[in-house]
């Protein structure tokens, strides 16, 4: 059987030519992944969970929306919930499943308030002018799938003049 030897050019070349292949290669790939619309997530409700001590506890409800033809495939979540430009709450859950292409999704993500964040929070509402449009920010991420985490924002406003009155 002949041997197949390169000279040292001819091998720098070939690699060059590889290499320019593979870069051609992923290119396409995250080309083909483009084009995708974001999600939608929508805060759909809060109910409160039992707390451990001086924490509160709540489930969140998300209305998930898939705007694009192909499924969205999810392991795990997590959530931060700002108030007033103040972090309030966080939350992860483990959940896992999928959102069917141009469908929804029902999810529910625990989330906690820690003593320290109800009073800063309860200090800064207390300075506020106007109570009937509290600005909210939820950042989310959904985890997993082939093309690894989504991160979404939903932003609104909250009317908190009526809270602790009867």
């Amino acid at each position: 059987m002949p041997s197949l030897s390169l000279s040292a050019p001819a091998a720098a070349r070939i690699a060059r030519l590889l290499l320019a292949g593979l870069l051609a290669l992923a290119l396409s790939a995250c080309a083909a992944l483009g084009g995708r619309e974001p999600i939608n997530m929508h805060v759909v409700g809060f109910d409160p969970l039992p707390g451990e001590g001086l924490e509160m506890r709540f489930a969140v409800k998300l209305r998930l929306q898939n705007p694009n033809t192909t499924p969205i495939e999810y392991d795990g979540i997590a959530l931060e919930l700002e108030v007033g430009g103040r972090a309030l709450a966080t939350g992860v859950s483990d959940q896992r499943g999928s959102v069917p292409r141009f469908g929804e999704k029902l999810l529910v993500v625990p989330v906690s308030i820690s003593a320290f964040s109800a009073v800063r929070q309860a200090l800064g509402l207390a300075e506020s002018d106007r109570l009937d449009k509290v600005p909210y920010v939820l950042h989310g991420r959904l985890s997993g799938g082939v093309l690894g985490s989504r991160r979404f924002t939903e932003k609104g406003t909250l009317n908190l003049s009526r809270v602790g009155r009867r």
